[in-house]
């Protein structure tokens, strides 16, 4: 039979083994990051390569820049936010919901004409007939979206191609649209385009305002350790060989398809 004393040590082990459970349990909690819909792709190898390289697992959410802005501002409980342009990411910083010291630069964004067939097509060639729908991102909360309405503009075909947009909301689901026929093109994130089937020609990067993407760790997050670890990996060698496989270039740099 115990006796008084051995009763309270064994209590005492006992509550020593679950504090540090529990703080096995808070260090095994993943990393929460929200992200611009046009990372989809990279960021998956991204989050695989980062967890081997650091034992530490990335879930990520995707969707457009703006709302994910606005989900940030109102308290969501990200540990990161990359954003599609680093103008919202400053608006967070401004707001005390992201570090501004954390704030990195990740890839200027490029934006490509996609179509399912074989045969690429021009901007100038979404004026004709057989191209009754033509999906975007919606330029509201879309950096790409934006980008694409801002390239119509400039080539003054914005008036005629207007009536026939469909608009995604956010550029993957852009892309799906034209995916699945319900657009016959797509204006979209080169990062998505080079791996979907199909054919894609170049947008000129002159007829947008540039999309200089960035990404920093979210004020409410209870792991900024870690939050600056991803952030880092992610403009390291190691991310940018990833990133650029993806057509995410800094300026200066040439693309790697895969």
């Amino acid at each position: 039979m115990f006796g008084r004393r051995p009763f309270l040590e064994l209590l005492a082990l006992n509550a020593l083994g679950a504090g540090c459970s529990q703080a096995k349990d808070a260090t095994a909690e993943p990393l929460k990051i929200a992200a611009a819909a046009d990372l989809t792709l990279a960021f998956k190898d991204i989050g695989e390569a980062f967890e081997q390289a650091k034992g530490k697992k990335a879930v990520f959410t995707f969707g457009s820049t703006g709302l994910l802005t606005k989900q940030i501002k109102e308290g969501a409980p990200f540990d990161v936010f990359a954003a599609a342009n680093q103008t919202y990411l400053d608006e967070l910083i401004a707001a005390k919901a992201v570090l501004a010291d954390s704030k990195r630069l990740y890839a200027r964004g490029r934006i490509v004409l996609w179509t399912s067939g074989t045969t690429k097509v021009e901007l100038s060639q979404l004026s004709e007939s057989k191209f009754s729908k033509i999906a975007i991102a919606n330029p509201d909360h879309a950096p790409y979206g934006k980008a694409a309405a801002e390239a119509l503009t400039k080539l003054k075909l914005w008036d005629t191609v207007k009536p026939k947009l469909v608009y995604g909301e956010n550029v993957q689901q852009a892309l799906q649209y034209a995916e699945s026929g319900n657009a016959d093109a797509a204006i979209v994130a080169l990062s998505l385009a080079i791996n979907a089937k199909g054919a894609y020609s170049d947008i000129d990067d002159s007829l947008h305002e540039p999309i200089d993407q960035a990404l920093g760790v979210c004020e409410i997050s209870k792991q900024k350790s870690a939050a600056r670890d991803f952030v880092d990996y992610v403009t390291s060698e190691a991310g940018r060989a990833v990133m650029k496989r993806y057509g995410f270039l800094l300026p200066g740099e040439t693309v790697t398809v895969r």
